[in-house]
């Protein structure tokens, strides 16, 4: 009975100076001391839109996806949603205009979005390929940019 006894006090102990030493590590100091976080940086919806007109004339003078075969665009359906997030980024912050104005480009970006979402490329021939999602409704968003511009 006696060992039983001290391994239960032993083990209360080591508990209990666990806990101190772990409630002990964590202060309010902490996060006082903390850095703020920095302000994402917006920019102006004229220069995202100039930004992914670029991307989208550099994928049609780079040859567009010529490859039929899945997995073959992924990286250039990327890099036509990358700016387009930005862009929508900036839309968001425009205060220029209604959000009513920007309701198909806004529609034309969620559709990218849905193509981007299944995670590849899935092939020029291949049933529901995401491939006129993506790439389809990246020139659509060009040419509306080009009809609708801010300055």
């Amino acid at each position: 009975m006696g060992r039983y006894t001290w391994g239960k006090r032993v083990a209360g102990l080591f508990l209990a100076a666990t806990m101190a030493a772990v409630s002990g590590c964590s202060s309010s100091d902490d996060e006082s001391d903390a850095k703020p976080t920095a302000k994402a940086k917006t920019v102006s919806v004229e220069a995202a839109s100039t930004r992914f007109q670029d991307a989208v004339t550099k994928f049609d003078t780079d040859g567009g996806c010529l490859e039929q075969e899945p997995g073959t665009c992924w990286k250039q359906m990327t890099a036509l949603m990358e700016p387009a997030r930005d862009l929508r980024k900036a839309m968001n912050t425009e205060k220029s205009v209604g959000a009513d104005f920007w309701t198909d480009a806004y529609a034309l970006i969620e559709t990218m979005e849905d193509g981007i979402a299944v995670g590849e490329d899935q092939g020029a021939t291949a049933y529901g390929t995401n491939r006129p999602k993506v790439l389809g409704s990246a020139h659509d968003l060009s040419d509306w940019l080009d009809e609708n511009p801010i300055k």
